[in-house]
């Protein structure tokens, strides 16, 4: 009765697009303000010595949250925090949460300890190229030892985003990395004159930022009836489960943060800017990755994992061709913009103050190669959840070890040949092979997938975004307001929203499904 007495009032329910919707909206804003603290930051600092250092410093701590938070743990908790409040209660499912608590504050917080005293020798393995420039090393050192603390913060901050997930509740915990760009934006334009090195407010920002993304979960993590309390026990059911879950997910994620490790290593040794380059690159490329494939992942992850609980195998063979869809439906024309109008993009967001035309070029010649890998990297978000469901997380594991062996393996020759831009090609032909393999062995699992189907809507997605995209950058471009910011604007404006207007329309020619389903929602809504 426990269950049902309690959760039926506060388990929120929607329909996949319904829900991604809420998620994608929340999700875009927060992706917005990232765009805006990427402006402020390349504006305020460009691509340089700071900036490497920065992006170097932070990458500990954030590979560790992917590892820990919002990568391995989130996801292991959410499977067995979920079948806990379909098979049991309230009570039982809120005392796993309790104890996966209180395990993250211990285990976590000796990380953030270990992780300020071996700063020094983090960096020099992560960033040996800095050893030339000591002033560089330096910085980047003091950087991380700050910036740790963040680790402790998002963790626990992922799982309160997994507990109200859950409970069908998705608009604030979207909006809680809103809360963490913003915290940076507010913190870098206040305090950028009060430092020696002004890249310190950078790193300040951090913190700020990731005490802002938890604090805005609270309340409503205490609106569903939560209550933390301190309790330790490694023999709890529930708490073994998450444990063997999380345990090889941690082993294949570590696969893939050491091949970023590896690239930021190799980087330090290319030109000065070149991790910046990057950087900022790879933040346009994860901008559609992050409001849709992100939001659907975290969506389906909850509902797929119920589908699994009461062995919905029609469920789970409809949840994921629609997942699919509607993730390519939205990634592939945003890999044809990126890769087309990347320029542009870079050039509107970017190229101000301190970012050059070399910063600009560079950058675009990066997001050049990140774009095609977008709709392997997008995909793989929304097929692991079917992995994780079934409780299995060896699989992915194994699949995400050979994938970074074969990334690995490309980054000498792309180097060769594209400088810094070889390690954004080398990554994203190693994504497009994850998404493939675990494409190959999902049936495997228990989900029967559609390859006739999938292959023709996929076939004529591609279609309609190759030929919008190719037609609308031939649109004449009025001008209307002279100036360099109006222009740039036009440049970017005129033909996107040209392409998006013919995808629409070719979509509805070719009856794409989405375009239809999504049609039938808005007007349903109005």
């Amino acid at each position: 009765m426990g269950r049902f007495n309690l959760s039926t009032s506060k388990v929120k329910s929607g329909s996949l697009i319904g829900s991604t919707g809420v998620v994608s909206s929340a999700t875009a804003f927060s992706r917005i303000l990232g765009l805006v603290r990427e402006q402020v930051m390349a504006y305020f600092f460009g691509a340089g010595m700071a900036t490497d250092a920065f992006v170097t410093a932070f990458r500990v701590p954030n590979l560790l949250r992917d590892m820990f938070a919002e990568g391995a743990l989130s996801v292991a908790f959410v499977s067995v925090f979920k079948k806990k409040l379909v098979t049991g209660s309230d009570e039982e499912a809120f005392t796993l949460a309790s104890l996966v608590l209180t395990l993250i504050l211990a285990v976590v917080g000796l990380i953030v300890v270990l992780g300020i005293i071996a700063a020094p020798a983090i960096i020099y393995i992560t960033a040996n190229g800095f050893t030339a420039i000591p002033e560089k090393f330096d910085l980047t050192v003091r950087l991380t030892r700050i910036m740790m603390f963040y680790l402790l913060t998002v963790s626990i901050s992922a799982l309160v985003m997994g507990i109200l997930n859950s409970f069908g509740r998705f608009g604030i915990p979207a909006l809680s990395s809103a809360m963490f760009n913003l915290g940076m934006i507010v913190t870098v334009v206040l305090l950028f004159g009060s430092f020696d090195q002004p890249v310190y407010a950078l790193a300040l920002g951090v913190i700020v930022g990731g005490l802002g993304q938890l604090g805005i979960q609270l309340p409503l993590l205490r609106k569903i009836g939560f209550r933390f309390r301190l309790a330790f026990n490694l023999f709890d059911d529930g708490l073994r489960q998450v444990i063997k879950l999380v345990t090889p997910m941690i082993i294949g994620l570590s696969a893939g943060r050491i091949n970023i490790l590896i690239s930021t290593l190799l980087a330090s040794f290319l030109m000065e800017g070149s991790i910046s380059y990057l950087n900022y690159s790879y933040r346009l490329m994860h901008f559609p990755m992050g409001v849709f494939a992100v939001a659907l992942g975290t969506v389906a992850l909850p509902r797929v994992s119920e589908m699994v609980a009461s062995k919905d195998t029609e469920g789970l063979r409809r949840t994921f061709y629609e997942s699919m869809s509607l993730n390519l439906f939205i990634l592939i024309p945003s890999a044809f913009v990126l890769a087309l109008m990347g320029h542009e993009i870079v050039q509107v967001i970017y190229q101000w103050g301190a970012f050059s035309q070399v910063d600009a070029n560079n950058t675009y010649l990066a997001l050049l190669h990140y774009s095609y890998g977008l709709v392997g990297f997008a995909t793989v978000r929304v097929i692991v959840p079917f992995y994780y469901a079934n409780n299995d997380s060896r699989l992915p594991m194994k699949i995400s070890i050979i994938t970074v062996a074969v990334n690995i393996a490309l980054y000498y020759p792309f180097i060769k040949i594209l400088n810094f831009a070889g390690l954004a090609a080398a990554t994203s032909i190693a994504g497009v092979l994850n998404c493939a393999l675990l494409l190959v062995f999902l049936p495997g699992k228990g989900v029967r997938v559609p390859w006739g189907a999938l292959a023709l809507n996929t076939t004529r997605i591609a279609i309609a975004a190759a030929l919008a995209c190719y037609i609308a950058r031939m649109v004449p471009v009025p001008v209307i307001v002279d100036g360099v910011l109006a222009e740039r604007i036009m440049d970017l404006v005129v033909p996107a929203l040209a392409m998006m207007l013919l995808y629409a329309m070719l979509c509805f020619i070719f009856r794409v499904p989405e375009i239809s389903r999504i049609g039938r929602i808005l007007f349903r809504r109005k």
